[in-house]
């Protein structure tokens, strides 16, 4: 990176250290650190979206639509995340290029499926191979992000689910007598008080969703484990920046990364649930009317 880096054999002590940090592969570290932070600041609020999709479909009059919301629920809480991980992306992929097979190459009349092989023509595969690297890093990470969506969407909508029974039936039977319908009743009372029982349940879903971003590196996306793992390796005279096995140094870095990661989560998440309990009929509630009194 800097012109005293264009001969590592040359350098040594804080020097080589510091051109050791600045190479190209280090920048590309550093970089994955906002791979795994953009997951989270997207992978959240999807994930909440589908789950409030799938409890409002659970609760739905529609038989089918019930139907759909309880079999999605329930199959990907039945089935283990790592599965799901590496099947979404992959069946994702084959779809989307099924589509554009179908579309950019439709004289061609041969199937898709060549026995076991899934084969497209050479327009339809996506990304293109003359595509730029980003565009090969964002497709992976896009895909990713929607198989972290379904999974955490299942769990977040069995949260909600709960958080709505346990709103006290009173509040919702006292709206009904005052003429309120169905729809008022769901988005004026039940909407707005299940969060306070939801926070707790939310909170570690989202726990799990920090811990769970090292499965980046399975699904093909250069994250932080893959650099960690890449970096740390032994290095032999044949690199720039001969080293012995530095992993558990790179890793230690990480686990101070996901602790600091999980204390500052926690103590947002905190101060969010006892906002949301002020004023209400719950143990934290009447804690902060004892502080307040």
């Amino acid at each position: 990176m800097f012109d005293a880096c264009a001969e590592p054999s040359a350098l040594s002590g804080v020097f080589w250290v510091l051109c050791y940090l600045t190479t190209a592969k280090h920048l590309a570290f550093y970089m994955s650190f906002g791979v795994v932070l953009a997951l989270l600041i997207f992978a959240a609020p999807l994930s909440l979206l589908l789950g409030f999709v799938a409890t409002s479909g659970v609760r739905s009059s529609i038989w089918p639509v019930r139907l759909i919301a309880k079999g999605y629920i329930n199959m990907v809480r039945g089935v283990p995340d790592v599965v799901f991980f590496l099947f979404v992306p992959l069946a994702l992929d084959q779809l989307f290029e099924f589509i554009r097979h179908k579309i950019i190459c439709s004289d061609v009349v041969e199937s898709v499926w060549r026995g076991t092989d899934f084969v497209v023509c050479k327009a339809a595969k996506l990304p293109l191979s003359t595509s730029d690297l980003w565009v090969h890093q964002l497709y992976a990470f896009t895909l990713a992000l929607i198989a972290f969506a379904i999974v955490f969407g299942a769990f977040a909508g069995n949260v909600l689910s709960g958080a709505m029974k346990a709103v006290p039936t009173a509040q919702t039977e006292t709206a009904a007598a005052y003429g309120f319908t169905k729809k008022q009743v769901f988005w004026r009372i039940l909407v707005p008080q299940m969060w306070v029982y939801a926070i707790p349940g939310l909170s570690n879903l989202w726990m799990i969703l920090i811990k769970a971003t090292p499965l980046l590196f399975l699904l093909g996306v250069e994250d932080i484990v893959y650099w960690a793992r890449e970096l740390g390796g032994s290095k032999t005279s044949l690199y720039a920046y001969p080293h012995p096995d530095w992993r558990v140094y790179y890793f230690a870095g990480l686990l101070i990364f996901y602790l600091l990661m999980t204390w500052v989560s926690g103590k947002i998440l905190t101060k969010l649930q006892l906002k949301l309990s002020h004023g209400q009929a719950t143990m934290a509630g009447k804690e902060l009317q004892g502080y307040s009194g």
